[in-house]
Formats: C-alpha cells, sequence, structure tokens
C-alpha cells in the first residue's frame, strides 16, 4: 500500500521547521508535503472554518474555544512552533494620558480578533498582574493594516465585554495613529511607533524586555502561540502519525537549536549572537520552545483557565482534551 499525502500548513520558519520545509527531516508513514503559508490569520480561519489542510499550524486559542464547542473535526499535536512574549506589543496613543495599565479602564482598544492567543495573553497579564479585568476596556476589532478582514470563528461577546467593529472604510493600525483608538494590541510596531520615543504612538511598558524577563522568572510562562493540528479522519485512519509529527518537529527543531548553538560561523546575522545565547541560557535554562505534552502542562493549564475566564471557552477544559493521546506521554530523545 503506498503511502499517504499529507498537506502540512505552516509559517517557514528560519529555524524551527526549516528541516521540515526542505525534506530533509519528515514525520514517518505518509509522504510529507510542507506547504509556506504567508498569512497565518488567513490560515486560522481556513482551518477554523473548513479543516482545509490535513494538518497545519494553529492558533491555540482558537482551538480551545472549537474544542469548548464541541468541535472535533482537529486533533491537537503539542508541537508549539509559536511563542512570543506579549507585553512589549501593546501599544497606545502618546496623547492618551495612558501611562500604566490601570489607565485602560474605559478606553478603546484596538485588536484584530478578540480570541487571537495574543489578546488572550495580553488580558490575562492585565487581569491576574494589574487587576484590569477584561470588562474594563471597549474592545474595538477590524483589520490591522486594511479594513479587509474576516473572523475565523464567530462568537459572541463574553458577559459584560463590550466588542465594537470598527467603521468598514478604516484599520487599526491608522486609528491608533489618529488618536482615534487609545491603545492597540498587535504583534508587530504600528503606525507612527518610533523607537527612539519621538513618534504618535508608544509602548506601554517601554522597558518590555526586563517587565517580560520578570514575567518569566514570576510565572515560568513563555507564551504559547500556535500548535499544530491534524484532521481527525487523517488521525484516525493511523494514529501513529500524532507521534510520528511529534518527533519528526522536534527532530527540525533540535538540528536547528544545534546550528543556532554553534557559535564557530553565526547562524544568524546578529553580530553578538554569543551573548545573547548566554542570556536565554540564564534565563530559561532549558529549551525555551520545548515540545510535548508533560513538558508544557503547567502553562497549557493556566491557557484553558484563562480562556474560560475571558468568556471564549464555554468550560473550562482538561488540557489533555486538546492533544491526542498518544502523545500525552511524549518525552524526547
Amino acid at each position: 500500500m503506498s503511502e499517504r499525502e499529507i498537506t502540512y500548513a505552516g509559517i517557514a520558519y528560519f529555524d524551527r521547521t526549516r528541516a521540515l520545509a526542505d525534506g530533509s527531516i519528515t514525520p514517518p508513514g505518509c509522504k510529507f508535503r510542507f506547504l509556506p503559508f504567508p498569512s497565518v490569520g488567513e490560515l486560522f480561519r481556513r482551518m477554523a472554518q473548513d479543516a482545509e489542510f490535513d494538518a497545519a499550524e494553529m492558533s491555540l486559542s482558537t482551538f480551545m474555544l472549537m474544542i469548548g464547542r464541541g468541535d472535533d473535526r482537529l486533533v491537537g499535536i503539542p508541537v508549539f512552533p509559536s511563542r512570543a512574549f506579549r507585553h512589549g506589543q501593546v501599544y497606545v496613543h502618546a496623547d492618551s494620558g495612558i501611562t500604566e495599565p490601570a489607565d485602560l479602564a474605559g478606553c478603546a482598544v484596538g485588536v484584530p480578533e478578540y480570541q487571537m492567543t495574543a489578546a488572550l495573553w495580553v488580558r490575562a497579564f492585565l487581569q491576574h498582574d494589574y487587576e484590569l479585568p477584561p470588562t474594563a476596556p471597549v474592545w474595538w476589532t477590524g483589520g490591522m493594516v486594511t479594513p479587509v478582514y474576516r473572523e475565523r470563528l464567530a462568537h459572541d461577546p463574553p458577559p459584560g465585554v463590550t466588542i465594537r467593529r470598527i467603521p468598514q472604510d478604516r484599520a487599526l493600525e491608522e486609528m491608533l495613529e489618529a488618536g482615534d483608538l487609545d491603545a492597540l494590541v498587535t504583534v508587530r510596531p504600528p503606525l507612527g511607533f518610533d523607537e527612539s520615543g519621538g513618534g504618535s504612538v508608544r509602548r506601554l511598558f517601554p522597558d518590555y524586555r526586563s517587565v517580560e524577563q520578570s514575567y518569566y522568572r514570576r510565572t515560568g510562562f513563555f507564551p504559547i502561540m500556535h500548535m499544530v493540528v491534524m484532521r481527525r479522519e487523517i488521525y484516525q485512519s493511523d494514529p501513529s502519525l500524532a507521534v510520528g509529527f511529534l518527533d519528526a518537529f522536534h527532530r527540525a527543531k533540535e538540528a536547528a537549536r544545534s546550528q543556532m548553538l554553534d557559535t564557530t560561523s553565526l547562524a544568524v546575522m546578529h553580530p553578538w549572537m554569543s551573548d545573547e545565547l548566554r542570556l536565554m541560557k540564564e534565563l530559561f535554562s532549558g529549551d525555551p520552545f520545548a515540545y510535548g505534552f508533560q513538558a508544557n502542562r503547567a502553562i497549557l493549564e493556566a491557557m484553558t483557565t484563562y480562556s474560560h475566564e475571558q468568556g471564549l471557552s464555554p468550560r473550562r477544559l482538561d488540557p489533555a482534551e486538546l492533544f491526542a493521546p498518544e502523545t500525552l506521554d511524549w518525552t524526547p530523545t
């Protein structure tokens, strides 16, 4: 019997999925095809609505929302290709008068989608670290750069939370720059932002790296953004594919990690890479991008709690129900 071809859609990361993209590492038991996807927002929408690809990178927050609703078309694999701290990606208008998180109460805060994982983490640290609940701001959603934006998965506003759509002819970035939004949660520097501090937009946490390092030392969380999912019918046709994918993604990441740690010839264009690696080792001690359920149980427990308390998942999920059972006890070899 010929092996089944499986198409995986995801970001072609420079390092951790490179070996999968170039075919030097592939999961066993299938003909693996890596489909680079330029827009994760569009990818998440197509997976949430149509489960279009055999396997894909997926928003963890949206996936929790789906599982909480009883939508089990996708099965999770505890591979987490995207993680990011988000304190440095909350921006405010320079004339908004906002100097600390508490000042966001009653303000107009933009975000592409309330359900996006970055926003889940921002609301979590605002609530748990700064006592600002999700009900305090007014959330405005819509396109970040252009007015056109299609929501990945419709949901009602959680109780007490106000979510409004921006005008159809406007975009979040230009509304912040114009002062029509007080703040914006985004994954990249928006219009009007100048690292020197001279623009119309500035960060809520100017010394964000120190804030994020302190957050990690206190919580142990390097926030997960994305995971890997597989269409259920493909998983059910051969459950061993789940562990096969997990093994392959881990091997690809370790190959990239080994190359990065070898400073004989710098793997990335960063003149002080050796010092950055030293700082990373001091903070994280282990692998910041660890895969597997057991290694991430605590952060997944927190994320399922945040999803429910923020009104996204209708029930408090057990993190184990997100993943193929065969992967729960996996450990790297």
